[in-house]
Protein backbone atom coordinates (compact mmCIF):
# COMPACT_ATOMS: atom_id res chain seq x y z
CA UNK A 1 0.00 0.00 0.00
CA UNK A 2 0.90 3.78 -0.49
CA UNK A 3 1.12 4.33 3.52
CA UNK A 4 4.17 1.50 3.64
CA UNK A 5 6.55 3.07 0.73
CA UNK A 6 8.50 6.09 1.26
CA UNK A 7 6.81 9.00 2.73
CA UNK A 8 5.61 12.02 -0.06
CA UNK A 9 5.01 15.38 1.25
CA UNK A 10 2.04 16.24 3.04
CA UNK A 11 0.20 18.65 0.90
CA UNK A 12 -3.01 20.98 1.21
CA UNK A 13 -5.51 18.54 -0.07
CA UNK A 14 -3.96 16.34 2.39
CA UNK A 15 -4.58 18.55 5.42
CA UNK A 16 -7.93 19.34 4.25
CA UNK A 17 -9.28 15.90 3.71
CA UNK A 18 -7.74 14.51 7.14
CA UNK A 19 -9.46 17.36 8.96
CA UNK A 20 -12.67 16.63 7.52
CA UNK A 21 -11.70 13.17 9.18
CA UNK A 22 -11.29 14.66 12.27
CA UNK A 23 -14.27 16.44 12.20
CA UNK A 24 -16.25 13.10 11.41
CA UNK A 25 -14.31 11.32 14.65
CA UNK A 26 -15.64 14.31 17.02
CA UNK A 27 -19.29 13.29 16.22
CA UNK A 28 -19.20 9.50 16.42
CA UNK A 29 -17.33 9.79 19.96
CA UNK A 30 -19.98 12.81 20.55
CA UNK A 31 -22.52 10.73 20.09
CA UNK A 32 -22.06 8.24 22.86
CA UNK A 33 -22.70 11.22 24.95
CA UNK A 34 -25.01 13.74 23.21
CA UNK A 35 -28.18 11.55 24.88
CA UNK A 36 -26.78 11.40 28.42
CA UNK A 37 -28.64 14.25 29.48
CA UNK A 38 -31.47 14.21 27.78
CA UNK A 39 -32.86 10.93 28.04
CA UNK A 40 -35.80 11.93 30.34
CA UNK A 41 -37.38 13.74 27.22
CA UNK A 42 -36.26 11.32 24.95
CA UNK A 43 -38.34 8.94 26.92
CA UNK A 44 -41.40 11.10 26.86
CA UNK A 45 -40.83 11.83 23.31
CA UNK A 46 -41.42 8.11 22.08
CA UNK A 47 -43.76 6.76 25.15
CA UNK A 48 -40.79 5.11 26.54
CA UNK A 49 -40.41 3.04 30.08
CA UNK A 50 -37.50 3.57 31.86
CA UNK A 51 -35.89 0.29 31.52
CA UNK A 52 -36.17 0.53 27.73
CA UNK A 53 -34.35 4.59 27.51
CA UNK A 54 -31.39 3.14 28.79
CA UNK A 55 -30.89 1.21 25.47
CA UNK A 56 -30.90 4.34 23.61
CA UNK A 57 -27.48 4.23 24.97
CA UNK A 58 -26.54 0.93 24.98
CA UNK A 59 -27.28 0.18 21.74
CA UNK A 60 -25.15 3.09 20.15
CA UNK A 61 -22.13 1.59 22.40
CA UNK A 62 -22.66 -2.24 21.77
CA UNK A 63 -22.64 -1.54 17.72
CA UNK A 64 -19.86 0.79 17.75
CA UNK A 65 -17.64 -1.69 20.06
CA UNK A 66 -17.95 -4.40 16.99
CA UNK A 67 -17.66 -2.10 14.50
CA UNK A 68 -14.12 -0.92 15.95
CA UNK A 69 -12.11 -3.58 15.50
CA UNK A 70 -13.28 -4.39 12.30
CA UNK A 71 -12.16 -1.42 10.62
CA UNK A 72 -9.00 -2.32 10.51
CA UNK A 73 -9.68 -5.27 8.11
CA UNK A 74 -12.21 -2.63 6.15
CA UNK A 75 -10.02 -0.08 5.31
CA UNK A 76 -7.05 -2.74 3.74
CA UNK A 77 -9.77 -4.07 1.26
CA UNK A 78 -11.91 -1.08 0.35
CA UNK A 79 -8.97 1.97 1.06
CA UNK A 80 -9.22 4.44 3.58
CA UNK A 81 -11.10 6.65 1.92
CA UNK A 82 -13.81 4.12 0.65
CA UNK A 83 -14.53 2.74 4.88
CA UNK A 84 -14.62 6.69 5.82
CA UNK A 85 -17.10 7.46 2.98
CA UNK A 86 -19.56 4.91 3.70
CA UNK A 87 -19.12 5.45 7.37
CA UNK A 88 -19.81 9.35 7.16
CA UNK A 89 -22.78 9.11 5.13
CA UNK A 90 -24.33 5.73 6.60
CA UNK A 91 -23.93 7.76 10.20
CA UNK A 92 -25.52 10.41 8.66
CA UNK A 93 -28.38 8.71 7.27
CA UNK A 94 -28.76 7.21 10.50
CA UNK A 95 -28.28 10.46 12.47
CA UNK A 96 -31.95 11.65 10.49
CA UNK A 97 -33.48 8.39 11.04
CA UNK A 98 -33.34 8.98 14.86
CA UNK A 99 -34.68 12.20 14.07
CA UNK A 100 -37.43 10.74 12.75
CA UNK A 101 -37.97 7.81 15.15
CA UNK A 102 -41.56 6.86 15.93
CA UNK A 103 -41.33 4.62 19.11
CA UNK A 104 -38.79 3.46 21.19
CA UNK A 105 -37.84 0.32 19.41
CA UNK A 106 -37.67 1.78 15.91
CA UNK A 107 -35.01 4.49 17.57
CA UNK A 108 -32.99 1.80 19.64
CA UNK A 109 -32.59 0.04 16.09
CA UNK A 110 -31.36 3.75 14.25
CA UNK A 111 -28.98 4.62 16.90
CA UNK A 112 -27.12 0.68 16.73
CA UNK A 113 -26.90 1.34 13.25
CA UNK A 114 -25.37 5.20 13.77
CA UNK A 115 -23.15 3.61 16.06
CA UNK A 116 -22.13 0.84 13.61
CA UNK A 117 -21.52 2.40 10.80
CA UNK A 118 -19.91 5.17 12.16
CA UNK A 119 -17.61 3.36 14.61
CA UNK A 120 -15.25 2.80 11.49
CA UNK A 121 -14.30 6.96 11.98
CA UNK A 122 -12.71 6.98 15.03
CA UNK A 123 -9.66 4.16 14.80
CA UNK A 124 -9.33 5.02 11.15
CA UNK A 125 -8.11 8.51 12.01
CA UNK A 126 -5.92 7.27 14.48
CA UNK A 127 -3.88 4.50 11.45
CA UNK A 128 -4.18 7.81 8.88
CA UNK A 129 -2.22 10.02 10.89
CA UNK A 130 0.58 7.85 11.47
CA UNK A 131 0.42 6.55 8.15
CA UNK A 132 -0.03 9.91 6.28
CA UNK A 133 2.10 12.34 8.33
CA UNK A 134 5.79 12.06 8.61
CA UNK A 135 7.59 11.53 12.24
CA UNK A 136 8.49 15.58 12.73
CA UNK A 137 4.75 16.32 11.96
CA UNK A 138 2.85 13.75 14.08
CA UNK A 139 3.18 15.72 17.48
CA UNK A 140 0.95 18.43 16.21
CA UNK A 141 -1.24 15.59 14.79
CA UNK A 142 -1.92 14.15 17.74
CA UNK A 143 -2.69 17.24 20.55
CA UNK A 144 -4.96 18.00 17.82
CA UNK A 145 -6.82 14.08 17.59
CA UNK A 146 -5.91 14.03 21.10
CA UNK A 147 -8.14 17.56 21.68
CA UNK A 148 -11.03 16.32 19.69
CA UNK A 149 -10.79 12.40 21.24
CA UNK A 150 -11.14 13.92 24.84
CA UNK A 151 -13.26 16.88 24.49
CA UNK A 152 -16.39 15.21 22.57
CA UNK A 153 -16.90 12.95 25.77
CA UNK A 154 -17.02 16.02 27.66
CA UNK A 155 -19.06 18.07 25.30
CA UNK A 156 -21.96 15.68 25.03
CA UNK A 157 -23.97 15.90 27.97
CA UNK A 158 -23.20 19.88 27.38
CA UNK A 159 -24.33 20.19 24.11
CA UNK A 160 -26.84 17.84 24.77
CA UNK A 161 -28.81 19.67 27.51
CA UNK A 162 -28.39 23.32 25.62
CA UNK A 163 -30.22 21.27 22.52
CA UNK A 164 -32.92 19.86 24.11
CA UNK A 165 -33.85 22.95 26.39
CA UNK A 166 -33.21 25.42 23.45
CA UNK A 167 -35.01 22.95 20.47
CA UNK A 168 -36.28 19.35 21.22
CA UNK A 169 -34.47 16.36 21.76
CA UNK A 170 -34.70 15.94 17.90
CA UNK A 171 -31.72 18.00 17.02
CA UNK A 172 -29.50 15.96 19.39
CA UNK A 173 -29.51 13.87 15.94
CA UNK A 174 -30.38 16.12 13.08
CA UNK A 175 -27.36 18.57 14.83
CA UNK A 176 -25.05 15.87 12.78
CA UNK A 177 -26.95 16.12 8.72
CA UNK A 178 -25.38 19.28 7.81
CA UNK A 179 -21.72 18.28 9.01
CA UNK A 180 -21.79 14.39 8.01
CA UNK A 181 -22.80 15.75 4.44
CA UNK A 182 -19.91 18.19 4.46
CA UNK A 183 -17.29 15.78 6.11
CA UNK A 184 -18.55 13.02 3.16
CA UNK A 185 -17.55 15.12 0.25
CA UNK A 186 -14.93 16.66 1.87
CA UNK A 187 -12.92 12.90 2.18
CA UNK A 188 -13.98 11.87 -0.80
CA UNK A 189 -12.78 14.60 -2.32
CA UNK A 190 -9.27 15.00 -0.81
CA UNK A 191 -8.62 11.89 0.93
CA UNK A 192 -6.05 9.49 -0.81
CA UNK A 193 -3.86 7.33 1.26
CA UNK A 194 -3.56 4.10 0.13
CA UNK A 195 -5.66 1.51 -2.43
CA UNK A 196 -8.31 -0.58 -2.10
CA UNK A 197 -6.65 -4.58 -1.48
CA UNK A 198 -9.45 -7.14 -2.62
CA UNK A 199 -6.77 -9.94 -2.27
CA UNK A 200 -7.36 -9.50 1.10
CA UNK A 201 -10.95 -10.95 1.26
CA UNK A 202 -9.28 -14.21 0.37
CA UNK A 203 -10.16 -16.65 2.87
CA UNK A 204 -12.28 -14.19 4.39
CA UNK A 205 -12.87 -15.14 8.24
CA UNK A 206 -16.80 -15.39 8.25
CA UNK A 207 -16.56 -17.53 11.38
CA UNK A 208 -14.09 -15.30 13.43
CA UNK A 209 -16.26 -12.09 12.86
CA UNK A 210 -19.29 -14.12 13.87
CA UNK A 211 -17.43 -14.69 17.31
CA UNK A 212 -16.46 -11.25 17.20
CA UNK A 213 -19.64 -9.56 17.19
CA UNK A 214 -21.43 -12.12 19.73
CA UNK A 215 -18.15 -11.63 21.99
CA UNK A 216 -17.81 -8.06 22.32
CA UNK A 217 -21.55 -7.33 21.93
CA UNK A 218 -22.26 -9.84 24.79
CA UNK A 219 -19.75 -8.47 26.42
CA UNK A 220 -21.05 -4.81 26.24
CA UNK A 221 -24.51 -6.15 27.09
CA UNK A 222 -23.22 -7.27 30.24
CA UNK A 223 -21.46 -4.51 31.96
CA UNK A 224 -24.18 -1.89 30.62
CA UNK A 225 -27.00 -3.70 32.17
CA UNK A 226 -25.44 -5.67 34.77
CA UNK A 227 -25.56 -3.08 37.45
CA UNK A 228 -29.25 -2.28 36.88
CA UNK A 229 -30.25 -5.80 36.96
CA UNK A 230 -28.72 -7.08 39.83
CA UNK A 231 -26.22 -8.58 37.16
CA UNK A 232 -26.46 -12.69 37.54
CA UNK A 233 -30.04 -12.65 39.02
CA UNK A 234 -31.45 -11.21 36.00
CA UNK A 235 -32.03 -14.06 33.34
CA UNK A 236 -30.87 -12.25 30.43
CA UNK A 237 -27.89 -11.11 31.90
CA UNK A 238 -26.61 -14.52 32.91
CA UNK A 239 -27.74 -15.99 29.07
CA UNK A 240 -25.50 -13.01 28.35
CA UNK A 241 -22.46 -13.75 30.47
CA UNK A 242 -22.54 -17.43 29.18
CA UNK A 243 -22.73 -16.45 25.21
CA UNK A 244 -19.98 -14.10 25.52
CA UNK A 245 -17.54 -16.51 27.60
CA UNK A 246 -18.42 -19.26 25.01
CA UNK A 247 -18.05 -16.73 21.75
CA UNK A 248 -14.83 -15.09 23.69
CA UNK A 249 -13.04 -18.44 23.64
CA UNK A 250 -13.88 -19.17 20.39
CA UNK A 251 -12.84 -16.09 19.44
CA UNK A 252 -9.60 -15.80 20.35
CA UNK A 253 -9.03 -19.82 19.40
CA UNK A 254 -9.56 -19.09 15.99
CA UNK A 255 -7.75 -16.02 15.63
CA UNK A 256 -4.25 -18.01 17.02
CA UNK A 257 -5.24 -20.56 14.59
CA UNK A 258 -6.64 -18.86 11.72
CA UNK A 259 -4.45 -18.53 8.36
CA UNK A 260 -6.03 -14.90 7.80
CA UNK A 261 -8.07 -14.06 10.86
CA UNK A 262 -10.14 -10.99 11.18
CA UNK A 263 -8.24 -9.18 13.94
CA UNK A 264 -4.78 -9.61 13.87
CA UNK A 265 -3.23 -9.98 17.38
CA UNK A 266 0.50 -9.76 16.84
CA UNK A 267 1.20 -6.10 17.35
CA UNK A 268 -0.18 -6.95 21.56
CA UNK A 269 3.90 -8.90 20.48
CA UNK A 270 5.20 -5.05 21.17
CA UNK A 271 5.42 -4.29 24.59
CA UNK A 272 5.02 -0.54 23.98
CA UNK A 273 1.47 -1.49 22.12
CA UNK A 274 0.13 -3.86 24.91
CA UNK A 275 1.09 -1.52 27.88
CA UNK A 276 -0.67 1.45 25.59
CA UNK A 277 -3.36 -0.50 25.23
CA UNK A 278 -4.10 -0.91 29.43
CA UNK A 279 -3.00 2.88 29.57
CA UNK A 280 -5.93 3.50 26.70
CA UNK A 281 -8.16 1.07 28.76
CA UNK A 282 -7.66 3.39 31.92
CA UNK A 283 -7.99 6.73 30.35
CA UNK A 284 -11.01 5.11 29.00
CA UNK A 285 -12.47 4.82 32.33
CA UNK A 286 -11.44 8.05 33.62
CA UNK A 287 -12.55 9.81 30.72
CA UNK A 288 -16.30 8.32 30.45
CA UNK A 289 -16.71 7.85 34.53
CA UNK A 290 -16.04 11.37 35.43
CA UNK A 291 -18.20 12.68 32.47
CA UNK A 292 -20.97 10.11 34.11
CA UNK A 293 -19.93 10.79 37.65
CA UNK A 294 -20.14 14.53 37.88
CA UNK A 295 -23.11 15.32 35.98
CA UNK A 296 -25.14 12.15 38.55
CA UNK A 297 -23.68 13.77 41.18
CA UNK A 298 -24.77 17.96 40.09
CA UNK A 299 -28.31 16.38 39.42
CA UNK A 300 -29.11 14.35 42.14
CA UNK A 301 -27.43 16.16 44.95
CA UNK A 302 -27.63 19.62 43.97
CA UNK A 303 -30.45 19.28 41.66
CA UNK A 304 -28.74 21.42 39.08
CA UNK A 305 -30.89 21.02 35.36
CA UNK A 306 -29.29 19.67 31.92
CA UNK A 307 -27.86 23.56 31.12
CA UNK A 308 -26.69 24.09 34.60
CA UNK A 309 -24.82 20.81 34.91
CA UNK A 310 -23.04 21.77 31.56
CA UNK A 311 -21.82 25.01 32.54
CA UNK A 312 -20.07 23.33 35.73
CA UNK A 313 -18.75 20.39 33.39
CA UNK A 314 -17.53 23.13 30.43
CA UNK A 315 -14.38 24.15 32.82
CA UNK A 316 -12.50 20.41 32.09
CA UNK A 317 -13.51 21.27 28.75
CA UNK A 318 -12.03 24.51 28.78
CA UNK A 319 -8.95 23.48 30.37
CA UNK A 320 -8.10 20.86 28.12
CA UNK A 321 -8.74 23.24 25.11
CA UNK A 322 -5.92 25.52 26.77
CA UNK A 323 -3.69 22.72 27.60
CA UNK A 324 -3.80 21.46 24.36
CA UNK A 325 -0.53 23.76 23.31
CA UNK A 326 1.44 23.15 26.44
CA UNK A 327 1.08 19.36 25.42
CA UNK A 328 2.55 19.59 22.22
CA UNK A 329 5.22 21.80 23.66
CA UNK A 330 5.81 18.75 26.18
CA UNK A 331 5.88 15.97 23.70
CA UNK A 332 8.74 17.76 21.41
CA UNK A 333 11.40 18.31 24.46
CA UNK A 334 10.23 16.05 27.16
CA UNK A 335 10.90 11.85 27.41
CA UNK A 336 7.47 10.62 26.59
CA UNK A 337 7.07 8.31 29.52
CA UNK A 338 7.52 11.23 31.91
CA UNK A 339 4.73 13.58 30.19
CA UNK A 340 3.02 10.42 30.48
CA UNK A 341 3.61 9.87 34.32
CA UNK A 342 2.48 13.57 34.79
CA UNK A 343 -0.33 13.44 33.30
CA UNK A 344 -1.43 9.71 34.87
CA UNK A 345 -0.11 11.46 38.30
CA UNK A 346 -2.56 14.86 38.07
CA UNK A 347 -5.30 13.53 36.16
CA UNK A 348 -5.49 10.68 39.26
CA UNK A 349 -5.12 13.96 41.58
CA UNK A 350 -8.07 15.93 39.74
CA UNK A 351 -10.15 12.64 40.46
CA UNK A 352 -8.83 12.71 44.38
CA UNK A 353 -9.86 16.21 44.61
CA UNK A 354 -12.90 15.75 43.44
CA UNK A 355 -13.79 13.32 45.74
CA UNK A 356 -13.69 15.62 48.59
CA UNK A 357 -17.09 16.15 48.04
CA UNK A 358 -19.89 17.90 50.64
CA UNK A 359 -23.62 18.18 49.84
CA UNK A 360 -23.00 21.71 49.44
CA UNK A 361 -20.17 21.33 46.44
CA UNK A 362 -20.92 23.76 43.72
CA UNK A 363 -19.16 25.23 40.87
CA UNK A 364 -16.61 27.05 42.60
CA UNK A 365 -15.80 24.04 45.04
CA UNK A 366 -15.53 22.01 41.79
CA UNK A 367 -13.26 24.33 39.68
CA UNK A 368 -9.70 23.00 40.37
CA UNK A 369 -10.25 19.30 40.60
CA UNK A 370 -12.10 19.50 37.07
CA UNK A 371 -9.10 21.98 36.23
CA UNK A 372 -6.78 20.02 37.22
CA UNK A 373 -8.42 16.81 35.37
CA UNK A 374 -8.88 18.69 31.84
CA UNK A 375 -5.35 20.51 31.89
CA UNK A 376 -4.19 16.98 32.26
CA UNK A 377 -6.20 15.07 29.85
CA UNK A 378 -4.03 16.05 27.23
CA UNK A 379 -0.94 15.00 28.51
CA UNK A 380 -1.90 11.46 28.81
CA UNK A 381 -3.53 10.86 25.35
CA UNK A 382 -0.93 12.08 23.51
CA UNK A 383 2.30 10.13 24.68
CA UNK A 384 -0.33 7.15 24.71
CA UNK A 385 -1.19 7.53 21.34
CA UNK A 386 2.92 7.72 20.11
CA UNK A 387 3.86 5.38 22.64
CA UNK A 388 1.62 2.76 21.15
CA UNK A 389 1.60 3.06 18.01
CA UNK A 390 4.48 5.18 17.09
CA UNK A 391 6.60 2.32 16.71
CA UNK A 392 4.35 -0.65 14.87
CA UNK A 393 5.28 -1.20 10.79
CA UNK A 394 2.98 0.40 8.85
CA UNK A 395 1.17 -2.67 7.90
CA UNK A 396 -0.11 -3.47 10.59
CA UNK A 397 -1.17 0.29 11.83
CA UNK A 398 -4.91 -0.20 10.30
CA UNK A 399 -5.37 -3.28 12.69
CA UNK A 400 -3.49 -2.28 15.90
CA UNK A 401 -5.54 0.98 15.59
CA UNK A 402 -8.80 -0.57 15.97
CA UNK A 403 -7.50 -2.77 18.79
CA UNK A 404 -6.31 0.47 20.51
CA UNK A 405 -9.62 2.67 20.44
CA UNK A 406 -11.11 -0.75 20.92
CA UNK A 407 -9.14 -1.12 24.57
CA UNK A 408 -10.87 2.91 25.56
CA UNK A 409 -13.91 1.83 24.57
CA UNK A 410 -13.99 -0.67 26.83
CA UNK A 411 -12.45 0.98 29.60
CA UNK A 412 -15.22 3.50 29.30
CA UNK A 413 -18.07 0.80 29.45
CA UNK A 414 -16.58 -1.28 31.92
CA UNK A 415 -15.96 1.67 33.72
CA UNK A 416 -19.03 2.74 33.94
CA UNK A 417 -20.34 -0.83 34.70
CA UNK A 418 -17.86 -0.42 38.38
CA UNK A 419 -19.24 2.53 38.65
CA UNK A 420 -22.42 2.00 38.66
CA UNK A 421 -22.03 -1.46 40.76
CA UNK A 422 -20.26 0.56 43.44
CA UNK A 423 -22.76 3.23 43.96
CA UNK A 424 -25.82 0.79 44.14
CA UNK A 425 -23.13 -1.66 47.12
CA UNK A 426 -21.78 1.77 48.86
CA UNK A 427 -24.82 3.31 49.28
CA UNK A 428 -26.68 0.34 50.57
CA UNK A 429 -24.03 0.18 53.09
CA UNK A 430 -23.88 4.04 53.74
CA UNK A 431 -27.72 4.35 53.74
CA UNK A 432 -27.84 1.24 56.24
CA UNK A 433 -24.97 2.60 59.02
CA UNK A 434 -26.38 6.39 58.86
CA UNK A 435 -29.96 5.07 59.25
CA UNK A 436 -28.50 3.04 62.65
CA UNK A 437 -27.24 6.03 64.03
CA UNK A 438 -29.89 8.33 62.97
CA UNK A 439 -32.34 7.44 65.53
CA UNK A 440 -34.88 9.26 68.13
CA UNK A 441 -33.52 7.08 70.77
CA UNK A 442 -30.19 9.61 70.25
CA UNK A 443 -30.95 13.57 71.65
CA UNK A 444 -29.88 15.56 69.15
CA UNK A 445 -32.16 13.69 66.75
CA UNK A 446 -34.99 14.15 68.87
CA UNK A 447 -34.45 18.12 69.17
CA UNK A 448 -34.02 18.18 65.24
CA UNK A 449 -37.11 16.25 64.27
CA UNK A 450 -38.77 18.68 67.28
CA UNK A 451 -37.19 21.84 65.82
CA UNK A 452 -38.12 20.83 61.90
CA UNK A 453 -41.92 19.85 63.43
CA UNK A 454 -42.04 23.33 65.29
CA UNK A 455 -41.28 25.41 61.84
CA UNK A 456 -43.94 23.17 59.58
CA UNK A 457 -46.64 23.17 62.28
CA UNK A 458 -46.57 26.95 61.80
CA UNK A 459 -46.80 26.90 57.94
CA UNK A 460 -48.86 23.93 57.37
CA UNK A 461 -51.58 21.68 58.03
CA UNK A 462 -51.75 17.97 58.89
CA UNK A 463 -48.67 15.57 60.92
CA UNK A 464 -46.16 18.26 61.21
CA UNK A 465 -43.68 15.33 63.07
CA UNK A 466 -44.55 12.84 60.05
CA UNK A 467 -43.34 16.12 57.41
CA UNK A 468 -40.43 16.30 59.96
CA UNK A 469 -39.04 12.89 59.66
CA UNK A 470 -39.27 12.99 56.09
CA UNK A 471 -37.37 15.73 55.85
CA UNK A 472 -34.68 13.83 58.32
CA UNK A 473 -35.08 10.84 55.85
CA UNK A 474 -34.20 12.73 53.06
CA UNK A 475 -30.80 14.19 54.69
CA UNK A 476 -29.78 10.50 55.51
CA UNK A 477 -30.59 9.42 52.00
CA UNK A 478 -28.69 13.17 51.05
CA UNK A 479 -25.72 12.28 53.13
CA UNK A 480 -25.31 8.49 51.90
CA UNK A 481 -25.16 9.52 48.43
CA UNK A 482 -22.42 11.68 48.70
CA UNK A 483 -20.64 9.43 50.66
CA UNK A 484 -21.29 6.90 48.13
CA UNK A 485 -20.04 9.75 45.44
CA UNK A 486 -16.60 9.85 47.19
CA UNK A 487 -15.73 6.60 47.17
CA UNK A 488 -16.51 5.87 43.47
CA UNK A 489 -14.05 8.85 43.13
CA UNK A 490 -11.35 7.30 45.59
CA UNK A 491 -12.01 4.33 43.48
CA UNK A 492 -11.24 5.94 40.19
CA UNK A 493 -7.89 7.32 41.43
CA UNK A 494 -6.45 4.33 42.97
CA UNK A 495 -6.77 3.22 39.64
CA UNK A 496 -4.64 5.82 37.96
CA UNK A 497 -2.61 5.22 40.75
CA UNK A 498 -1.91 1.84 39.33
CA UNK A 499 -1.42 2.72 35.85
CA UNK A 500 0.78 5.19 37.09
CA UNK A 501 3.18 2.80 38.63
CA UNK A 502 3.22 0.57 35.27
CA UNK A 503 4.78 3.66 33.64
CA UNK A 504 8.46 2.30 34.22
CA UNK A 505 7.24 -0.71 31.91
CA UNK A 506 7.58 1.20 28.79
CA UNK A 507 10.68 1.31 26.70
CA UNK A 508 11.21 4.57 25.41
CA UNK A 509 10.26 4.89 21.35
CA UNK A 510 12.73 5.50 18.42
CA UNK A 511 12.24 9.25 17.35
CA UNK A 512 11.34 8.26 13.95
CA UNK A 513 9.65 4.73 12.45
CA UNK A 514 11.80 3.56 9.34
CA UNK A 515 9.39 3.61 6.39
CA UNK A 516 10.59 0.05 5.15
CA UNK A 517 9.25 -1.62 8.20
Amino acid sequence: MTAAHAPRAVTARDWIGFFAMVVGMFMAILDIQIVSSSLAEIQAGVSASADEISWVQTSYLIAEVIMIPLSGILARVLSTRWVFVVSATGFTCMSLACALAWNIESLIVFRALQGFLGGAMIPTVFATSFSLFPPEKRAGVSVMIGLVATMAPTLGPTLGGYLTQSLSWHWLFLINVVPGLLVTGLVWTFVNVDKADLSVLKGFDLAGLLFMALFLGTLEFVVEEGPRNDWFEDHAIAAGAVVCVASGVLFFWRVLTYHNPIVGLRAFKDRNFAIGCLFSFVIGVGLYGSVYIMPLFLGQIRGLNSLQIGMVMFVTGMFQFMSAPVAGMMSKKLDLRLMLAIGLGMFGSGIYLNSILTAESDFWELFLPQAVRGFSLMMCFIPVNTLALGTLPPAQLKNASGLYNLMRNLGGAIGLAAINTVLIDRYALHMSRLSDNVTVARPGIQDMLDGIAGRMGSIMQGDADLAALKVVQGIVHREAMVLTFTDCLLVMACVFAFALMLTPLVRKPRQTVPADH
